[in-house]
């Protein structure tokens, strides 16, 4: 039995696919992949991502026939997992992000140390693989102060997250926040269990300024707002983070990600001296 399911939706984008598998490191038949290509225009090849991956990995490709878009690709994925039995643990990964060699293992051990907690997430380094541009993303790791720090951004990074999944009761990701499905999913998370971050940065993400998140950004904050309004569990704390969203709204992104840039190059700079 697999100690967890790797869940990965993928666009156009085999390359990136074959990247980040590589960068798995787990026992071998300890960890399942389950692939869903979201009806990318040159389908995406098994045997192709089984040749470039060494030692053979336990690869589920679930193919859907035109593009769905994310939410369905995860929930497509999902749904094959569920079906598998009772409980199990699921862990996210991106194209083109790239796994911390104890990823995996660090993230499995606390979720078997603590059966309190359903979702664990870590922090992470953004990249540019191009230009070498990075910077470290830290979030608050305990639950308390996550459930804060939800009103105002969502504090887990996609990539970076493992959650238990109960077959029998399954939660799927949410239909009406496009583009921040993965924020009311935590969020629906965060009603039922308590959550953790681990304090390392165990997945490198991927910069990508032709991201869906980028070129669909007023849409995703106009979600955000949906999931604060509807998730928030303090009543002046959701007021402000509504609030900050609407100014969101009228910031170029490209000031906001100098702005991150420097505070997050600062923040590195304290810790240093």
């Amino acid at each position: 039995m697999s100690d967890f399911y790797l869940l990965i939706p993928c666009y156009n984008n085999e390359p990136g696919l074959i990247r980040s598998l590589q960068s798995v490191q787990y026992p071998d038949g300890a960890y399942t992949i389950v692939v869903v290509d979201d009806g990318s225009i040159q389908p995406l090849s098994k045997d192709k991502i089984i040749q470039a991956l060494s030692p053979y990995r336990q690869l589920i490709l679930l193919r859907l026939p035109q593009n769905r878009g994310i939410t369905e690709a995860l929930n497509t994925g999902l749904r094959w997992i569920a079906d598998q039995g009772p409980a199990t643990l699921v862990a996210r990964l991106d194209c083109g992000d790239l796994c911390h060699m104890d990823r995996f293992y660090r993230q499995v051990r606390f979720l078997q140390q603590n059966p309190e907690v359903q979702l664990v997430g870590s922090w992470c380094t953004f990249r540019n693989f191009h230009s070498g541009e990075n910077f470290l993303y830290k979030t608050p790791t305990i639950h308390n102060r996550i459930i804060r720090s939800m009103h105002f951004r969502n504090v887990f990074i996609h990539p970076t997250v493992m959650w238990r999944l109960n077959a029998e009761n399954p939660l799927f990701y949410p239909i009406e926040y496009p583009h921040a499905e993965d924020y009311g999913f935590f969020n629906e998370i965060l009603t039922q269990s308590k959550s953790a971050i681990l304090p390392f940065s165990l997945v490198d993400c991927e910069i990508n300024p032709s991201g869906l998140s980028l070129a669909n950004r007023q849409q995703q904050i106009r979600s955000r707002i949906g999931v604060v309004r509807r998730y928030g569990q303090q009543n002046m704390l959701k007021h402000i983070g509504i609030l900050k969203l609407h100014i969101l709204k009228h910031i170029p992104y490209n000031w906001l990600y100098l702005v991150k840039i420097i505070l997050y190059k600062n923040k590195l700079k304290s810790v240093n001296v």
